[in-house]
């Protein structure tokens, strides 16, 4: 159990027959009446946000949330399968489960899968990755004064905003996060 009065950003507690992750907390003393706490929670189910005020000394039950290591396998039809590292298990999560999350996820990788309470609901991907490009206008020498970028396709089928001196065959770096090109690798 933890009070609103011990909140921490990224706690994630049950509430309201939810589980909430803490985005944003503030202690509020007025002048008059009783010192609130007042939040951000981001429902990690569906991934709505909601404001709420508390009292400071309710009281609300911890989630527990697992993240996993596993090996991101294949895609077939609308399922995306992995595998446990530790125990060679695999399972398939739909792809409204797994979103865009493996937009720039080869197969074989390593990804996090996170669940509560045994329902796998994100799948989390490395924050950087390697990826070659596969298709991409030829830059113009000369043109890169301007800090323009030119949109090239990588190698998971994903569209990225490059810098002109890209060539199709360069293995970049981008932030799965952001989806931004950070270097060449």
């Amino acid at each position: 159990m933890v009070s609103a009065g011990d909140f921490k950003n990224g706690l994630t507690i049950q509430y309201d027959g939810n589980v909430y992750q803490i985005l944003d907390f503030q202690h509020v003393k007025p002048g008059k009446g009783a010192a609130f706490v007042r939040t951000k929670l981001k429902n990690i189910i569906n991934g709505g946000v909601v404001e709420k005020t508390f009292r400071p000394t309710e009281k609300f039950e911890n989630a527990l949330i697992e993240r996993k290591d596993m090996q991101y396998l294949y895609a077939d039809g609308d399922f995306y399968n992995f595998m446990d590292n530790e125990t060679y298990e695999q399972i398939a999560l739909e792809a409204a489960v797994v979103g865009d999350s493996l937009k720039f996820v080869k197969e074989n990788e390593n990804v996090k899968i996170i669940s509560h309470n045994g329902n796998v609901f994100a799948v989390e991907p490395p924050l950087n990755v390697e990826l070659t490009v596969t298709e991409t206008e030829p830059g113009v020498k000369g043109d890169t004064a301007t800090g323009a970028t030119k949109p090239a396709i990588v190698e998971t089928g994903a569209q990225v905003m490059v810098p002109l001196f890209v060539n199709e065959g360069d293995v970049l770096k981008i932030d799965t996060r952001t989806g931004e090109y950070l270097s060449r690798a």
